[in-house]
């Protein structure tokens, strides 16, 4: 059986439909966020119980908790890059991370955790999963609180049996709406496209790229979470692997993907940055994914042009959107 936290957010619900596909059984969904504050994520998937985030502590120390669980899968954090509030972010995506990685490693449980391609920070030393996280200098605080996590986790020597952190890189797919400012452009895109018939992108303020041409690493929800299945099948060795598609694409191109799966002529419109983003904007983003393959894990199946086109047309286009 297995834990999902932040079930009630967006990569967490669509783990959890993931789960229920393969016919794993989710014990509990754990989320800040209860369902009848957010119905949508979880609604129609498949859980023993709901878990407040701060409930979370006395289940773990139940005895049939402790006797039937198997995995934690630790989706739950604050995804805010621009959260400033350096305490919080220390105690729900550090601490917390730590709390549950310690009770894995006391009781023989494996586990996954969310780190992020944040901690690459500029991308100075390149996107690599291999790179020591003691090197890296992540742009913001969301960045320092996961890549604090990363350094301490490889110190630890009482470890779960199988433990992974995954930086995930630009994550975008069905059951991202309620994330409001912090939501993929893919999904803005669709939305903008709809009411105005343009796309607003950011302009450069980079001479080495032009208006739209700055790039992203964009991996589809649907290979992170089929991804996750897969670590819990083959159980590679232990430690923190990139979650990318491992080729970049512009802006330009995800916007012109979201245009032609709406059946809509390609309308780029650019406008200013604001300045509070430009000192901490990242052009350019590649998950190595060479230590991935190299244990024998699947290459990623849904391209921008092919996601796009499965999100556009499959869930935005749809009264439910919901996965």
């Amino acid at each position: 059986m297995v834990i999902v936290t932040g079930a009630n957010g967006f990569i967490g619900s669509v783990m959890v439909w993931e789960l229920n596909q393969k016919g794993v059984p989710v014990i509990a969904a754990v989320d800040a966020i209860s369902t009848e504050e957010r119905p949508e994520p979880l609604r129609g998937k498949k859980f023993d119980r709901f878990l407040m985030r701060d409930q979370l502590w006395d289940f773990l120390n139940l005895p049939e908790t402790i006797k039937n669980v198997s995995w934690v899968v630790h989706m739950g954090a604050i995804s805010s890059t621009t959260e400033t509030n350096e305490q919080l972010l220390w105690e729900v995506n550090t601490h917390y991370t730590q709390r549950l990685f310690e009770w894995c490693a006391k009781h023989k449980k494996n586990m996954i955790y969310a780190s992020s391609a944040a901690t690459y920070g500029a991308g100075e030393l390149g996107y690599n999963d291999t790179t020591d996280s003691e090197q890296l200098r992540p742009l913001n605080l969301y960045g320092e609180s996961k890549v604090k996590l990363d350094r301490w986790a490889v110190l630890q020597p009482n470890t779960p049996p199988h433990w992974y952190g995954l930086k995930f890189f630009n994550v975008y797919g069905p059951n991202e709406y309620h994330k409001g400012s912090m939501t993929s452009v893919a999904f803005k895109a669709f939305h903008q496209i709809q009411d105005t018939g343009a796309l607003k992108l950011f302009k450069s303020y980079n001479s080495q790229y032009r208006d739209g041409e700055q790039m992203r690493d964009f991996v589809y929800v649907k290979d992170v979470t089929g991804w996750m299945m897969e670590l819990m099948e083959k159980k590679p060795i232990s430690g923190i692997y990139n979650m990318g598609f491992g080729k970049p694409r512009t802006w330009n191109d995800l916007g012109n993907a979201v245009f032609h799966s709406m059946g809509k002529p390609s309308n780029l419109v650019y406008i200013d940055m604001p300045e509070n983003l430009r000192h901490q904007y990242q052009y350019f983003t590649e998950a190595n994914m060479r230590k991935w393959l190299a244990a024998g894990m699947t290459k990623p199946k849904w391209s921008v042009e092919d996601g796009v086109r499965d999100y556009v047309q499959n869930y935005l286009s749809k009264p439910d959107p919901n996965l």
